[in-house]
């Protein structure tokens, strides 16, 4: 047993000792690291948008029925080419040449009640004319027992007839008035009769233009019953059988689906909220559909539609490509990968993208301690966007104190951001200063009135968000130094290379991509995937 302890007391003292020992000699010891690297080249770079989407015939339409009944025949099914005029489904007429037959009866009934209004005219004009040569005879008449009544008062005055024949004039006289208004009031019924059979012709008049209409519709559901192509194509649906009952009560059931030219067809895509904005109308794109993986099918950008399509809150939009099909490979419905060209530039400086994700463990030490980090000569360091100009929105908004004051709280808020926004590491400090501003512009926004609003909008953009270039630091390696950051602005990317516009790099200069490890033994880190174009090097 004491031997035991003995041994394990002599192995922790030599593990203790060997422990203390590499800590004294090595601890302060750098490693020298070697890193792999690329050159800056010239060349060309092409800036691509993805998204998914639907191959769809350009014109599309939906051939329903508009009456309701039984399908009695179908003249077209899957793939037939049919053009427009041609009969592609029947209905069973039965019901509708029975409404047919019964609408024709009304108008024939009509018409007879149009002939007998016509006659009763007749006949009260005929009345009238007899009427009115009655009422001249009974006024003649009157006229004639008038005189007679006269001479025979005038003779009774005198004493030179009886009284007798004074009472036969005075009621022949009553009499001959008495049928002078009995022949009055027939005329006037006469009349009232033509007057009622006027009325009888208009309404039958009426009932003949309403018969007919119900006759013409009759024969339109009737025509209905024969479904035709109403525009040349293919069919690509058919969604009915024979002896199926189609129910056209709300809404006209769908029969077939006829593409109009397969040989022009688009790719509905779904375009992502964050990519919609660098796509234009006339843009050139490629996709790629799962039937012809190794064919690349080439279209323009057509259109960008407006409405938002929102599914499960991911916001995308559809753009539109059209694209030929002269050999008829694109089938309706196939999904399609696209790509579309939003950029494209060609002998620049490009340096690949794994040189800006770089980034030594010493730079990640500093700026853990807030200490400045060496920039080589001629490297700028980052921009922010300024914010609006509190001079430029007086003279152009005609603002108010209480406006000005409110507006310069927020500059000054802006500003302090903006200060804090430095502090951050060079890969975010423009995008955190391009948010700062867009915020600054909604707030200012927010108190104005509605045509100070308006003039804010037409403003340029300097006066508050604005377009804002991406800045990165890339190092460049010293000799027997540590590597050295140089800033630089960045265009377009491809995802493999991305575009130097403005800085102090050369082609053909050299730039760190990436860490290979120290001299140590088993000190060597794994390197990334190596990059295409890249060239190793100390």
């Amino acid at each position: 047993m004491k031997k035991k302890i003995l041994f394990w007391s002599i192995v922790i003292v030599i593990l203790a000792g060997a422990a203390f020992g590499y800590t004294y000699f090595f601890k302060n010891k750098e490693t020298e690291v070697r890193y792999r690297t690329a050159k800056v080249e010239r060349g060309g770079i092409s800036a691509f948008v993805t998204a998914n989407g639907t191959v769809n015939p350009v014109i599309t339409v939906i051939v329903g029925s508009q009456v309701s009944g039984t399908i009695q025949k179908l003249y077209a099914d899957y793939n037939t080419r049919v053009k427009t005029g041609d009969l592609i489904a029947q209905i069973d007429p039965a019901i509708f040449q029975a409404q047919v037959s019964q609408a024709k009866a009304k108008v024939e009934n009509a018409r007879a009640a149009l002939l007998t209004a016509q006659a009763d005219i007749a006949n009260a004009r005929a009345n009238i004319e007899s009427n009115k040569a009655n009422v001249l005879k009974a006024k003649v008449s009157v006229e004639d027992m008038k005189r007679t009544l006269n001479r025979s008062l005038e003779l009774f005055s005198r004493n030179l007839v009886a009284a007798s024949d004074r009472d036969t004039a005075q009621a022949n006289h009553d009499s001959a008035l008495a049928l002078l208004e009995a022949a009055q009031a027939q005329e006037k019924s006469s009349q009232a009769q033509l007057d009622s059979a006027i009325a009888k012709l208009e309404s039958a008049r009426a009932g003949i233009k309403q018969s007919e209409a119900e006759l013409e519709l009759a024969q339109v559901n009737l025509d209905h019953c024969r479904i035709t192509a109403p525009v040349t194509g293919i069919v690509i649906s058919r969604n009915v059988d024979v002896g199926q009952t189609v129910a056209a009560s709300l809404q006209a059931p769908t029969i077939f689906t006829i593409a109009q030219d397969l040989t022009e067809m688009q790719v509905d895509t779904n375009m992502s909220e964050a990519d919609v904005g660098r796509v234009e109308v006339g843009q050139e794109a490629t996709f790629t559909v799962d039937a012809f993986p190794q064919i690349t099918f080439r279209g323009k950008v057509t259109e960008i539609r407006n409405a938002a399509v929102i599914v499960q809150n991911v916001v995308t939009y559809d753009v539109v490509i059209q694209v030929k099909n002269p050999d008829l490979k694109l089938r309706p419905g196939m999904t399609a990968n696209a790509s579309v060209l939003v950029a494209q530039k060609d002998n620049i400086l490009k340096i690949p993208n794994a040189a800006l994700r770089f980034r030594p463990d010493f730079a990640k030490r500093e700026t853990g301690g807030q200490k400045g980090a060496e920039v080589a000569p001629g490297a700028s360091p980052p921009q922010a966007p300024s914010p609006p100009s509190l001079d430029r929105l007086k003279a152009e908004l005609n603002i108010s104190a209480d406006q000005q004051a409110a507006i310069s709280r927020i500059l000054g808020e802006t500003q302090k951001g903006l200060q804090d926004a430095r502090k951050a590491s060079p890969e975010t400090a423009s995008a955190k200063a391009k948010e700062i501003a867009t915020l600054t512009r909604s707030r200012i926004r927010s108190i104005l009135n509605e045509e100070q609003r308006k003039k804010f909008d037409q403003m340029p953009e300097q006066t508050g968000t604005q377009t804002v270039l991406p800045k990165f630091r890339v190092w460049v390696p010293v000799s027997q130094k540590r590597p050295v950051p140089v800033e630089i602005t960045t265009g377009i990317s491809d995802g493999s290379f991305t575009e130097v516009l403005s800085g102090v790099l050369q082609e053909g200069q050299e730039i760190i991509v990436e860490a290979m490890g120290s001299n140590n033994k088993g000190g060597a880190t794994s390197a990334p995937q190596s990059l295409p174009g890249l060239k190793g090097g100390r």
